[in-house]
């Protein structure tokens, strides 16, 4: 298993510790960072495209499974 399929397969939501559906405290978790580092840049990308960080986000928020919906025994 490559490790792209490990992250792949641990990305989900961290809606108990996130603010706006747990979409970068999801991907902080998994790559090992602070959400508050992604949540900054997000907010500066924002700042010059605010649509499409607008529209990425609400992708990932819908795309993304909460934390509480993966099944951890496969």
């Amino acid at each position: 298993m490559s490790s792209f399929d490990r992250i792949r397969n641990r990305l989900a939501r961290d809606t108990h510790s996130g603010w706006f559906g747990g979409v970068c405290a999801g991907f902080g978790r998994t790559l090992s960072i602070d959400p508050k580092f992604l949540r900054a840049g997000l907010v500066i990308l924002a700042v010059l495209s605010p649509k499409i960080v607008v529209a990425a986000y609400l992708v990932a928020w819908i795309l993304l499974p909460a934390q509480n919906e993966i099944d951890h025994t496969a």
